[in-house]
């Protein structure tokens, strides 16, 4: 048999590889690139490298990373008032009730029946001042020249928790699970339906997107801001996190159905708002509110403020249950991100476990532990919109920076129990 010359053999050989490249080249295709994630828009407002480090958060949970096909959807929760918005959509609302006599008398003309934390010395400024002007249950004249009296004070309890004549509105309360003022706006609103409110709260968020920045309105004899704006930046991020696959939720002390209007222009459906909630009779609000873990329905003592943020995003968010809806969870049961401006805010951003946003609007507690960063998952930015200068002096974070459940200011204390040093302002 002849042997083929080694010129033949080579190009048999050269062949071979060929198709066996070929053939494995076909079989085993390379690994596409993975999908970046989504990115939020470059325009102006973030400070320093805050944008990268919400990049860095969507590119470790977004969907986008290796892991998160096989795991529950990362959440992020954001505060709304003066975090996604510039200025307060429930002040917003209070004075367009105000302005178009949508407050009703209560019931016997007893205001004590608003708020359980209404004092004496409030309860008879109102009655004097409204007592006349409508019988129970019936809308007050607040718009009219002959109501103005009534509005003044029904402004000025609300905006300062004092009367005209410098007396405590409210009294009696857990600083750390309500505020009653806040609480004051939806109790206002008894005797409304739900979708009453929402049509309230529509007409006002129409003329305040319209008014131009810096206006003022007349409430009563006196003035009142008439403008709000959403924050681009914020709007952004959370159609960013959304894309990202988050499960972006909204917590607010303003009423539940206010919040709801705002939120549809950022994506957010009414079943992922976590506003105070009011308690209903045949339909309409009542000036009592739902409860939360151990606190039941009426009892009107843990509305979403600071720790009754907590206990409201544990229960709605992640379904917990009673008691332990009022403590921290463990981190898999935890918003990954958070976003808020207010010591208001306090307790759910500090059970992110990922990254906090903070909007420094000056507020001593909350910016103690932002600028203190003791696990380094705090970022601060400037407000959007009219950003606050530099605060003069340090925060107090060593001395009274901490207000207790009574009212008693205290330090401010890390996790560790170790007091948190005073601190500069230095994102302005």
């Amino acid at each position: 048999m002849t042997r083929p010359s080694p010129a033949r053999r080579l190009q048999t050989l050269a062949a071979a590889v060929a198709t066996a490249a070929a053939t494995l080249t076909t079989a085993a295709p390379a690994q596409a690139a993975p999908t970046a994630c989504t990115t939020p828009e470059p325009g102006a407002g973030w400070y320093g490298d805050n944008r990268a480090r919400l990049q860095q958060l969507i590119d470790r949970y977004g969907d986008c990373a290796p892991h998160r096909p096989h795991r529950a959807r990362p959440v992020a929760v954001f505060d709304w008032d003066n975090t996604v918005v510039k200025n307060d959509v429930g002040d917003a609302t209070m004075f367009w009730l105000l302005r178009n006599g949508k407050v009703r008398q209560p019931h016997g003309g007893d205001w004590s029946t608003t708020s359980r934390h209404l004092t004496p010395a409030a309860a008879q400024a109102l009655a004097t001042a409204c007592g006349p002007l409508a019988r129970p249950g019936a809308p007050l004249p607040t718009g009219t020249p002959e109501g103005a009296a009534c509005a003044d004070e029904l402004h000025t309890v609300y905006g300062t928790s004092a009367t005209r004549t410098g007396a405590a509105a409210f009294a009696g309360w857990d600083r750390r699970t309500t505020d009653p003022a806040y609480a004051w706006l939806p109790q206002l609103m008894q005797g409304w339906a739900a979708d009453e409110v929402r049509g309230f709260a529509a007409a006002a968020r129409t003329e305040n997107l319209a008014a131009p920045i810096g206006a003022v309105q007349r409430v009563g004899t006196g003035t009142a801001t008439a403008w709000v704006r959403y924050y681009d930046q914020q709007r952004d991020l959370i159609e960013t996190l959304r894309r990202a696959g988050f499960d972006v939720w909204i917590s607010s002390a303003s009423p539940q159905p206010v919040v709801e209007v705002w939120a549809q222009d950022v994506g957010i459906a009414a079943d992922h708002v976590i506003g105070i909630r009011n308690t209903t009779r045949d339909g309409r609000l009542t000036s009592h509110f739902q409860g939360c873990g151990s606190v039941p329905d009426g009892a009107d003592t843990m509305t979403t403020y600071i720790d009754g943020k907590r206990c409201w995003i544990n229960q709605e968010v992640f379904g917990v249950r009673g008691r332990a809806a009022e403590k921290v969870q463990p981190p898999a049961r935890r918003q990954v991100f958070a976003a808020g401006d207010s010591d208001t805010d306090i307790s759910f951003l500090r059970d992110a476990t990922a990254l906090r946003l903070v909007i420094n609007r000056n507020k001593n507690e909350l910016m103690c532990r932002a600028y203190d960063n003791s696990d380094g998952k705090w970022i601060v930015n400037p407000m959007f919109i009219e950003p606050k200068k530099q605060k003069p002096g340090p925060y107090p974070c060593s001395t009274t920076g901490y207000t207790d459940h009574d009212g008693t200011p205290a330090p401010v204390r890390r996790p560790d129990a170790s007091i948190v040093p005073d601190q500069t302002d230095t994102v302005f």
